[in-house]
């Protein structure tokens, strides 16, 4: 693929698909912590565990993977341009929509931070499949380009 990018092309999308990986991880990992963190008591030992392995998740995996996998993706498509075909528009929608769940999940984890749960477990557990269905689609259009 030629554009500004040139023989960096394909390590740029490889890169961009390795931090993909690193970000979906940790929010299918989010969720799942959340639920478990819904069942201790608010204030107990347990309690700030999971206050700190969530954030940790967050500050060392969740958000560089997102911030890089959108650095590359722009770069991607400054690449390859936006008259690439809907395809892109359609994936570029998604990839919006996955973000705002991050920072849905983003704003759940400072709650329980300040002891406030609004949700329960099972809320989290429906949840964690959400980015499993936007990665499936995200990889449909991608691969096949259909339109």
């Amino acid at each position: 693929m030629e554009g500004y990018l040139g023989e960096f092309y394909l390590w740029t999308k490889a890169l961009h698909i390795v931090f993909v990986i690193f970000w979906m991880a940790g929010m299918f990992m989010l969720p799942r912590y959340l639920a478990y963190h819904c069942e201790c008591a608010v204030g107990s030992d347990e309690d700030q565990k999971w206050i700190d392995r969530e954030r940790r998740l967050m500050r060392i995996i969740i958000n560089p993977a997102m911030t890089i996998t959108w650095i590359l993706g722009i770069m991607l498509v400054v690449n390859i341009g936006l008259d690439a075909g809907g395809w892109l528009h359609t994936k570029l929608l998604l990839v919006f929509l996955l973000s705002g769940f991050h920072g849905m999940l983003s704003k759940y984890r400072k709650a329980f931070e300040r002891g406030e749960r609004s949700k329960d477990a099972t809320f989290f557990r429906r949840i964690n499949e959400v980015p499993a269905i936007f990665i499936f689609a995200i990889v449909l259009l991608v691969v096949p380009k259909a339109f």
